[in-house]
C-alpha cells in the first residue's frame, strides 16, 4: 500500500476531487458488518454508479449470511473474491477504524490507492486519503455529505441505504452521538424517499421465533461480575442448537445487557462457529460513558467507539471474565 499523504486528514472536497479523477473503485467495510457499514457500503456504491464510475462491493464470504435485520438490503452483487482488474481500482474502506478490521490480504497489498472514510475516534488513519470525521454520528452521514459534494442526486435507493446507517448507529436516534446535524440529514433522506415505517419494521420487527428463543436463553443466563459493574451474557454453540437460531441472530442482545440497573459495562460473548474466524466475538457497551470500552477492545486487537466496541478472540470465557473485570475496575479506579 502506498502512503502518498501519510497520516493527513482530508476534507470532503479533497476526497470528492480524488473520486472524480478515478474511474474504478472497490468498496469494503469492516468484518462483522453492522447497519452503518452495510448502509454506507451500498449507499456509496449507488452514488458512484450514478456518476458513471465502475464500482464493486467486496465482503468476505465468511460474513454471510448477514444478520436477519439487514437481509432486506440489496447486497446480492457483493463480490467475495477480488476482481480481475483489482490493480486498477482505488479501494474505499468504510466504517473501518483500522485496516485489520477487514483482514483480507489483497486489500492491503501495495499499489492501490486507499481511501479511508470513517467516524471512529480511534481510527488509525491507515489510508492514502483519510476522510475521518469523529463528529459525525455515523459513516453514512459522511457518505451523504460526500455524495452532495460530488453533485449526486440522492435517489430513494441511496437515501434508504444511508438511513439504515443513521438509525442503527444512533440507536434509533437515542445515543449521545445524535445531534442536530444527524436529524437534518435524516430529514433530507426522508424527503428523498425513505419509507420510514417500512425501514423500521424491517430492522426491528421482522423477528423470527428462533431469535426470540435465543434472546430468552441469553437473558436467562445473565451474569454479574466485579461487584455488578460488569453485566455479561454468553451465547454458546449449545444455545444456537437448542433455539434453532444462527449466530447472526445475536444482533440486539447487547442492548438488553446495557440496560441492566447498576451496570457500568455490558459484555456479550458469543461463539462464532467454524467459519474461518476466531472462536468467539466480544461486544462491549458502556452504560453511561464512564468506561471507554474502545480502549478495552484495542488491547485485544479490536476497536470501536468509547461507548460501543468489540473484538474477536480465541480466549475462553474463563480467561475473558478476569480480563474484562480488570480493565473495567482499572478505568473506574474501583
Amino acid at each position: 500500500m502506498s502512503k502518498a499523504t501519510g497520516l493527513a486528514l482530508a476534507g470532503i472536497e479533497q476526497v470528492a476531487a480524488e473520486v472524480r479523477s478515478r474511474d474504478r473503485f472497490l468498496l469494503t467495510a469492516h468484518e462483522g458488518p453492522d447497519g452503518d457499514a452495510l448502509g454506507s457500503l451500498l449507499g456509496l456504491h449507488h452514488v458512484l454508479t450514478q456518476l458513471g464510475k465502475d464500482s464493486v462491493m467486496f465482503m468476505a464470504a465468511k460474513e454471510f449470511p448477514l444478520p436477519i435485520e439487514y437481509r432486506f438490503l440489496a447486497l446480492e452483487e457483493v463480490f467475495h473474491e477480488p476482481p480481475a482488474d483489482m490493480a486498477d481500482r482505488a479501494v474505499v474502506f468504510l466504517d473501518c477504524g483500522n485496516i485489520d478490521r477487514m483482514p483480507v490480504g489483497f486489500l492491503s497489498e501495495d499499489g492501490s490507492l486507499v481511501i479511508n472514510i470513517d467516524h471512529h475516534h480511534d481510527n488509525t488513519l491507515f489510508g492514502d486519503v483519510n476522510l475521518v470525521d469523529v463528529g459525525a454520528s455515523c459513516t453514512a452521514e459522511i457518505v451523504y455529505e460526500l455524495a452532495i459534494a460530488l453533485g449526486a442526486k440522492i435517489t430513494p435507493e441511496i437515501a434508504a441505504a444511508l438511513y439504515v446507517g443513521l438509525v442503527t448507529d444512533t440507536g434509533k436516534f437515542m445515543y449521545e452521538n445524535t445531534d442536530a446535524r444527524t436529524h437534518r440529514i435524516a430529514a433530507a433522506l426522508i424527503e428523498a424517499g425513505v419509507p420510514v415505517d417500512e425501514t423500521y419494521r424491517r430492522l426491528y420487527e421482522h423477528v423470527p421465533i428462533e431469535k426470540l428463543r435465543l434472546v430468552s436463553r441469553a437473558l436467562d443466563g445473565i451474569q454479574h461480575h466485579c461487584d455488578g459493574l460488569l453485566v455479561l451474557g454468553y451465547v454458546t454453540a449449545g444455545d444456537y442448537a437448542a433455539s434453532g437460531a444462527g449466530e447472526e441472530m445475536t444482533e440486539g442482545i447487547i442492548d438488553f445487557l446495557r440496560s441492566v440497573e447498576g451496570g457500568k459495562v455490558a459484555a456479550l460473548i458469543r461463539d462464532l462457529g467454524d467459519r474461518d474466524r476466531a472462536a468467539r466475538k466480544v461486544s462491549l457497551r458502556s452504560s453511561d460513558g464512564e468506561v471507554d470500552v474502545s480502549a478495552i477492545a484495542r488491547k485485544r486487537g479490536g476497536g470501536g467507539h468509547k461507548r460501543a466496541a468489540g473484538f474477536s478472540t480465541d480466549l475462553e470465557i474463563g480467561e475473558l471474565i478476569p480480563f474484562l473485570c480488570a480493565e473495567v475496575t482499572a478505568q473506574l479506579g474501583a
